[in-house]
C-alpha cells in the first residue's frame, strides 16, 4: 500500500511527539521509515510551514518527505499530489483527519484513512517490529544448565 500523509496532523496523535518539539518531523519520519521497512510501501508525507530555503523534497529511506513553503499548505500539496496522480491514485491511501483533504482523497478516488486509524496501524507495526528484533535472542538452558544453577543456589558457599 503507498501512503500520502499530512505530517503535522498525525504528529499530533501520536504519543510521544509533539508539534512544539524542534525535532517532531524528523521523528516521524523515523517511526514512518520503520513502518515501512521490509514492506513494498511507498510513504510521502507533506509538512507545511518550511523557511525559506528549507522547503522542498527531500528522501529519507523508504520515505519522502516534502516540506511546504511557508504561504502554502500541506493540504494544497497533497490535493495536487493527488491530482498528478490522476488513477493511480486508486492506489494509495491519504492519512489526514482534515474532512477537506478527505473529501479531496475520495474525488480521487483514494482511499481515506483518518490519522488516529493510522496511528493504530503504525503502533501496531512497530511493536511487531520490536518483538520480531528480540525473537530467538533469548537462550534456553539446557536441562543440565538448569540442574548446575539449582545446585549452585542450594549449596552453601564459603565467603573468600
Amino acid at each position: 500500500m503507498n501512503y500520502i500523509i499530512d505530517g503535522h496532523n498525525l504528529i499530533a496523535q501520536l504519543p510521544g511527539l509533539d508539534l512544539s518539539m524542534p525535532d517532531d518531523e524528523e521523528r516521524l519520519v523515523v517511526l514512518l521509515n520503520r513502518f515501512g521497512m521490509g514492506k513494498p510501501h511507498r510513504l510521502e508525507v507533506y509538512f507545511d510551514g518550511a523557511p525559506a530555503g528549507l522547503a522542498g523534497v527531500r528522501s529519507y529511506g523508504q520515505v519522502k518527505a516534502h516540506f511546504v513553503r511557508q504561504g502554502q499548505t500541506a493540504d494544497e500539496a497533497i490535493r495536487r499530489r493527488l491530482v498528478r496522480l490522476g488513477r493511480s491514485a486508486a492506489d494509495w491511501v491519504v492519512v489526514s483527519s482534515d474532512r477537506e483533504v478527505q473529501a479531496a482523497a475520495r474525488e480521487a478516488h483514494a482511499q481515506a484513512m483518518r490519522s488516529v486509524d493510522f496511528t493504530r496501524l503504525l503502533q501496531a507495526s512497530l511493536q511487531a517490529h520490536l518483538a520480531s528484533d528480540y525473537e530467538g535472542t533469548e537462550k534456553l538452558l539446557s536441562e543440565a544448565e538448569v540442574d548446575e544453577w539449582l545446585k549452585f543456589f542450594k549449596e552453601p558457599h564459603k565467603k573468600p
